[in-house]
């Protein structure tokens, strides 16, 4: 049993971890038109300066998960630590976009090794009893850097250009990695000697590129042929998986763990629902409220400090009470959300927003913290780089699916035309809809989360307790 000095050690070095990737893609996406004056770039190339890390880091996260269950944990971890800091700084030498989108790439892959062992550390370090409160913290810091990202990223941008982006977050990484050095000296190997699936892991990254830049590509006609490609590869993957010897992802798992499987399948429908919130909101206010986009970036930090502010609160209930319960009081929550921005006008009024935006987030933090203890809770410490991985995966399905259907929604409704004064009418039915969609995917969500079972009862009768 660990003692609480070096549970406490655990938990911050995790919780800077997970602040890490939010910050990698929310900063860059602030800097966006300044690095596209610098490098003088198109606006569909410098696109590929946010997506491809996104894509890295979605392609390497099952192959990363089991080769930390392998090899050990930490090794991974200091390893992708090592490489966010390396290709950070290593950026600011990009002489032209290729090289940074390239340097992106490979912060991407360092991204995905941080992820996925930081949780898998969390849950090998901490009891059941405990795990709630620690994957609330762990949660409340993924939301800090989702808050602070666009905000120190506008200050260091305009104060210190672009560049600026990648020496901090260098910095934090190289920080991360010299902490676990330094005071975690432990290592835990879940499956010693194993050999590594590499026809599975090929075919897994095969399936995510393919499927997740189809989506990319939406409302483009050949974005069909990349998703349905990605779902071939998927379904092949799914029925190599079940007939290797030493898969890479654990497929039985969703096959034979009704709780584990109904807890992910909640997370990809909440942030499919939830993901193009900020997005969309963001626009309202710029374009149907005339703020300016610092005035629009604070309103908008509200969701996300309130989030922040009860995870901890909300993962730690969820070690008394069911998760089920918690988790789907907190989707229905977000529903009522999301229905109340339906309604937004060009009237509404800052006190009705800010109202709805705490609904959304008092319900985001009833969702996540105890639903990452229940997808960790329902597994041995075996599967815990599988369960990490696959959480992070649904995670960032379900955030280019949200965007994807806010983009499908802006093409059929306002076609090719720049947002303005003649179609602002259509702009704000547009926000609607989109709305309105998310709220019913929420809804429906409710059902897979109410569902999943027993968490504490099935843990003890596993012998996981």
């Amino acid at each position: 049993m660990a003692n609480s000095s070096f549970k406490r050690t655990v938990l911050f070095v995790s919780a800077i971890a997970s602040l890490l990737g939010p910050l990698m893609i929310s900063t860059v996406n602030v800097a966006l038109p300044v690095i596209g004056r610098y490098f003088d770039a198109d606006a569909a190339t410098l696109g590929w300066v946010a997506t491809s890390y996104m894509l890295a880091t979605a392609a390497a996260l099952v192959p990363v998960g089991r080769t930390a269950d392998i090899v050990g944990r930490r090794k991974i971890f200091l390893l992708g630590a090592a490489l966010l800091a390396f290709f950070n700084f290593l950026a600011l030498f990009s002489a032209n976009l290729t090289f940074l989108i390239l340097c992106r790439v490979l912060q991407g892959i360092g991204g995905a090794m941080i992820v996925t062992t930081s949780i898998a550390i969390l849950a090998s370090v901490f009891p059941p009893g405990e795990r709630g409160r620690a994957m609330g913290i762990n949660t409340a810091a993924t939301y800090l850097g989702l808050s602070l990202g666009p905000f120190c990223g506008g200050i260091l941008v305009q104060n210190f250009g672009w560049k600026s982006i990648f020496v901090a977050t260098g910095i934090l990484s190289l920080y991360v990695f010299f902490t676990i050095l330094r005071h975690i000296k432990g290592e835990w190997i879940a499956s010693p000697e194993e050999p590594f699936d590499i026809v599975g892991s090929l075919l897994y990254v095969a399936f995510l590129l393919f499927f997740m830049y189809g989506l990319f590509l939406v409302p483009q006609i050949k974005s069909l042929y990349f998703v349905l490609t990605g779902i071939i590869f998927a379904l092949v993957f799914l029925r190599y998986q079940l007939v290797a010897y030493n898969p890479v992802f654990n497929v039985r798992l969703f096959l034979s763990n009704r709780s584990f499987a109904f807890s992910n399948l909640a997370a990809l429908i909440n942030y499919a629902a939830t993901a193009s919130v900020a997005f969309l909101l963001s626009l309202y206010l710029q374009y149907a409220k005339n703020m300016s986009p610092q005035l629009a970036g604070i309103v908008l930090v509200l969701q996300p400090a309130v989030q922040a502010g009860f995870s901890p609160l909300a993962g730690r209930l969820s070690d008394r009470v069911e998760p089920r319960f918690i988790a789907s009081a907190g989707m229905a929550l977000t529903a009522l959300g999301l229905f109340l921005l339906s309604r937004l006008n060009y009237d509404t009024t800052i006190l009705y927003l800010g109202f709805t935006l705490c609904c959304l987030g008092f319900g985001f933090a009833l969702f996540s913290s105890p639903n990452v203890n229940a997808i960790m809770s329902s597994v041995s410490n075996e599967h815990y780089g599988t369960a990490s991985s696959s959480l992070a995966t649904m995670r960032l399905i379900g955030q280019t699916m949200s965007m994807a259907m806010a983009t499908v929604i802006f093409s059929i409704m306002l076609g090719k035309e720049q947002i303005g004064t003649e179609n602002l009418d259509l702009f704000l039915e547009s926000v609607n809809l989109a709305f309105v969609i998310s709220a019913v995917t929420c809804l429906v969500g409710i059902y897979f989360s109410y569902v999943r079972g027993k968490i504490h009862v099935d843990k003890a009768k596993n012998g996981l307790a």
